[in-house]
């Protein structure tokens, strides 16, 4: 009989025999949070300590203190670079507008320039006049400026000093030929109104037939009806 029953516990029909711990499983838990924090705690310690005897610590202190401050400098440098950029660009501006406006008074001064020189050589000119007459027409120009057009100019002086104004009217006239035949424009332009102080100057531009020869121009000046000067240019 107890040979039957020590056989049967060492087979495996023997029942199952369950071992159990004395401490509860909170206990256990508790004590395992425990173990892994404390092989944490020594991992980063050793981790530190580590670092601590390389020197890595220390100098990514000092390379981090390093960036900063090269940072603050690069940061004033692109301030005081756009500065500067944005005051090379008004001064820029400034100098282009200065530019265009001396240009505008150079072109300014060329156009009364080439105005004076054509007063003067209009004036050298002249041929003196004699005689007590009130008023005089001096140098008479004509000249082609495009097919069908000529242009005229005309000088009225006051020969008398300290003489009265002188208003009148101013007619001009045009004879030649057109296709082989006798022509003429008279007065052309219509008649102009005048007014004479010492000196004025008049002219304009004037529309021929294309095909027409001008050969005289006679300008006239008349007050009231009757002609005070008279001068004829022949082309």
């Amino acid at each position: 009989m107890r040979l039957r029953l020590l056989r049967r516990r060492l087979t495996v029909s023997a029942p199952r025999m369950a071992v159990r711990s004395a401490l509860p499983w909170p206990v256990r838990w508790l004590v395992g949070a425990v173990v892994l924090g404390f092989s944490g705690a020594m991992a980063l310690w050793a981790f530190e300590f580590g670092k601590e005897i390389a020197g890595l610590d220390r100098n990514a202190k000092q390379e981090l203190e390093q960036l900063r401050a090269e940072v603050q400098t690069l940061r004033t440098d692109l301030g005081r670079a756009q500065s500067i950029s944005n005051t090379s660009e008004s001064l820029l501006t400034a100098e282009k507008s200065a530019q265009e406006q001396l240009l505008l008074q150079i072109r300014q001064l060329e156009s009364d320039n080439q105005a004076l020189r054509s007063d003067l050589g209009f004036f050298e000119r002249l041929i003196p006049g004699g005689g007590s007459d009130a008023l005089s027409i001096r140098g008479l120009q004509v000249e082609r400026v495009a097919e069908g057009q000529l242009k005229w100019q005309v000088l009225l002086i006051q020969a008398l000093k300290n003489a009265p104004d002188f208003k009148g009217t101013l007619e001009l006239s045009f004879v030649g030929t057109l296709e082989g035949k006798p022509w003429s424009l008279s007065p052309a332009p219509a008649a102009q109104t005048v007014l004479v102080k010492s000196y004025l100057r008049q002219e304009g531009v004037v529309d021929v037939p294309a095909q027409a020869v001008v050969k005289t121009v006679t300008a006239k000046i008349l007050q009231g009806g009757v002609v005070k000067s008279v001068q004829t240019l022949k082309l």
